[in-house]
């Protein structure tokens, strides 16, 4: 295979052991509800912090993402989105390891505010996290 056009890897293996779990995709709404910023950089640091907030909630890293899908509204919005990426993954993948990654281009999203909404599936090891039950549960679904 060619060498990847962005920052993405064509491959993700999911290690023995583990149980995916597939994050719905985040939006960059605050926890109060409002919008980050109207701007796709904002947005998309936003989006990025409730993806780590998910992480943490399941007991994860970033080092167990792995495989983002990206849906960004418009192509005047891709420069904010490919910025707060490299923010990000610089942090989270200093090495350069990061994982397999979907972007497409869409006309719109949900509300016509938003710029960008990130899918996410995590490899979670099961000792890291409570069980699906348990959350069901606790949700009161």
């Amino acid at each position: 295979m060619p060498a990847p056009v962005g920052r993405y890897s064509h491959l993700a293996e999911v290690p023995e052991g583990c149980t995916l779990v597939f994050v719905s995709g985040q939006v960059g709404n605050l926890r109060d509800g409002s919008l980050a910023g109207p701007d796709a950089l904002s947005q998309s640091r936003q989006v990025f912090a409730n993806l780590q907030a998910a992480f943490e909630e399941l007991g994860a890293t970033p080092r167990d993402l792995v495989k983002l899908l990206t849906f960004v509204a418009g192509t005047d919005h891709l420069p904010g989105f490919y910025a707060a990426r490299e923010e990000v993954f610089a942090d989270w993948y200093p090495d350069g390891d990061v994982p397999a990654h979907s972007l497409a281009v869409v006309s719109a999203l949900a509300s016509p505010e938003l710029t960008v909404e990130v899918e996410a599936v995590v490899a979670l090891r099961k000792t890291s996290a409570r069980s699906t039950a348990e959350k069901g549960d606790e949700s009161g679904v």
